[in-house]
């Protein structure tokens, strides 16, 4: 074997050893789709945890919240926040639930090209999108009925993945568990007024 074709045959070999170990210390993103039925564990009683780890890519998160259901004529009110374990502990999520659901605001946000969500419950109106820049994978999401409200913030979502479809997929996992009684469209009927002879 000549002198040159063993010294290409080293950096060769070498190219390979160094690819070879870079690529073993990227993470490969979790592209596995949420889930499409709520399971425990759940984070503030409500969010399942394998969603949020997916969505955000923090395992074993920090989690800070509550909500409570026998306030606002029983609407209920509260929100979770889940943030980074390690570093900075920077808030990867925001889930909040308000008693000042509006309909207009849904709409405004719709013709600013947010995308309609589907009708998860019967009577609501909502939206989701990711954030246009595309910084830190941002997607939000809101959904109204009556005057209830949930809002969903990732701020930091898991890179490679589908954001906004995640924020969409949490929130038909949580909306039926935060949405009580309460803010579902009356079953009354208005009656028509009787002729008067």
């Amino acid at each position: 074997m000549t002198r040159k074709a063993l010294v290409a045959m080293t950096v060769l070999a070498c190219a390979m050893a160094i690819s070879t170990a870079c690529q073993s210390d990227e993470v490969a993103v979790d592209r596995t789709p949420l889930p499409t039925v709520a399971a425990p564990p759940y984070l503030c009683d409500h969010i399942p945890l394998k969603a949020v780890e997916l969505m955000t890519g923090v395992r074993n998160p920090l989690v800070r919240g509550y909500f409570d259901f026998t306030i606002s004529g029983g609407l209920g009110a509260g929100g979770c926040a889940v943030y980074q374990r390690e570093g900075e502990r920077l808030k990867v999520l925001q889930v909040d639930l308000t008693p000042g659901g509006d309909k207009g605001d849904v709409e405004e946000m719709l013709g600013d090209g947010a995308t309609p969500l589907p009708e998860i419950l019967p009577g609501v109106t909502g939206y989701y999108f990711r954030r246009a820049s595309g910084e830190d994978n941002a997607a939000f999401s809101t959904l109204v009925r009556g005057k209830a409200e949930i809002n969903i913030q990732l701020e930091i979502g898991a890179e490679g993945r589908d954001n906004a479809a995640d924020v969409l997929a949490l929130m038909k996992l949580i909306a039926p568990k935060l949405l009580t009684d309460a803010s579902a469209p009356s079953a009354k009927t208005e009656t028509s007024p009787t002729p008067k002879d």
